[in-house]
């Protein structure tokens, strides 16, 4: 018997090692891991660098009170605001409370409270997250949601330039939707969300939990589309794993979180802080980018052979970021890739989502293809 909360329909597998790309379970049988902890060990399981900064930490100091001064919360924000557009950041320990945080700064800053945001999106579990977030499954059971969000269709330019909501604080949207099926944004639809900021005076949230820190081969993945973000929520990839959340906002923005107004326990302790350095140093590098552009470019070319497949509707992405939507539900295919050694997840019902690390190697998504191939392909999966 269990003494969890079952809140997760948990797989019948226990990791008992990891490196890089791959995974070992307490069986002993390896995996091709695509999945990464859901877009979060960007550099792969167990990085040499990260393991080294946090050791080095954990023989110096590892928690003291935000009261106190910080010089790697110091180092790791410059970074952040470095390669952002952003100018101040508030540390914390996970992306629902980055997401929290962002939508508690827009509100205080402006003194507006309705917030816009998109249908099939995915912005956490607080409560504020559950309401900022346009799928009713998520908030079911839970009673009355935090007022003051609206909902619009994603990537619908006429649903933004028609929206009759007064007194906006904030839109917030991901670039690419994640748990809402791997649901790239058009360029356009950004830019026009941008213009209906500007146009209502509100502030613009986007939300990077799971696009940012080079997933899509930028820093952040709204710098494809030349945005100019008001507050940018990021966790995830920023620690390789170790537990982390930030806000990055502007420096307009600073007055609205002055001492007193918001606060935490343990974002930004110096374990965490040792992990976004190191993760950041390799992360944030040009040569690093470009190759995660390529490889994300190679990775979506050549599942256009998936694509072939009759099961298949469509293949989408943005970098190492890729979703295969079927026309049918996908769950015994994602089993069913499992006992061929490759770890994918769904996103949505019909949609399996690849999240590999961002120094993949050609040859291991070469190996992912294939075996996606062989199973989507064969007509004994029940489904």
């Amino acid at each position: 018997m269990s003494h969890l909360f079952q809140t997760y329909s948990r797989w019948n597998i226990e990791i008992k090692e990891a490196a890089g790309s791959w995974a070992i379970d307490t069986s002993g049988k390896k995996y091709l891991d695509f999945i990464q902890g859901i877009a979060v060990t960007n550099l792969g399981h167990n990085h040499p660098n990260v393991n080294q900064a946090i050791k080095k930490q954990l023989d110096q100091v590892w928690h003291v009170s935000n009261l106190f001064e910080n010089g790697l919360q110091e180092k790791a924000a410059e970074k952040l605001v470095a390669n952002s557009s952003g100018d101040l950041v508030f540390f914390c320990n996970s992306g629902a409370e980055a997401n929290e945080g962002a939508i508690k700064l827009a509100r205080k800053a402006t003194g507006k409270t309705n917030i816009v945001t998109f249908l099939h999106s995915f912005h956490g579990r607080t409560y504020a997250g559950m309401a900022a977030t346009g799928q009713d499954k998520i908030k079911t059971g839970f009673g009355p949601m935090l007022e003051g969000f609206h909902y619009l269709p994603y990537n619908d330019l006429e649903a933004i330039s028609t929206c009759k909501v007064n007194d906006i604080a904030a839109v917030m949207l991901e670039v690419v939707q994640g748990e809402g099926g791997v649901n790239p944004a058009k360029a356009e639809f950004l830019q026009a969300v941008q213009a209906f900021c500007q146009k209502h005076q509100a502030l613009l949230i986007i939300d990077e939990i799971q696009t940012g820190i080079g997933r899509t081969g930028e820093a952040f993945a709204y710098e494809h589309a030349n945005l100019d973000p008001d507050i940018i929520s990021v966790a995830k990839g920023l620690g390789n794993g170790f537990p982390v959340g930030a806000i990055i906002g502007k420096k307009a923005l600073g007055e609205a979180f002055s001492p007193g107004s918001h606060g935490t326990t343990f974002g930004g302790n110096m374990l965490a802080m040792a992990a976004v350095n190191a993760t950041l140093d390799l992360v944030f590098n040009n040569e690093f980018l470009s190759e995660v552009k390529e490889k994300g470019a190679y990775l979506l070319s050549k599942l256009q052979a998936v694509k072939q497949l009759n099961i298949v509707k469509e293949v989408r992405g943005k970098g190492l970021m890729a979703g295969i939507e079927c026309y049918q539900p996908v769950g015994e295919y994602i089993t069913a890739l499992r006992k061929q050694g490759l770890l994918v997840l769904p996103a949505g019902p019909n949609v399996i989502r690849l999240l590999p690390p961002l120094n993949v190697e050609t040859i291991e998504m070469d190996q992912a293809i294939e075996a996606i191939i062989h199973v989507l392909s064969n007509e004994t999966v029940t489904v």
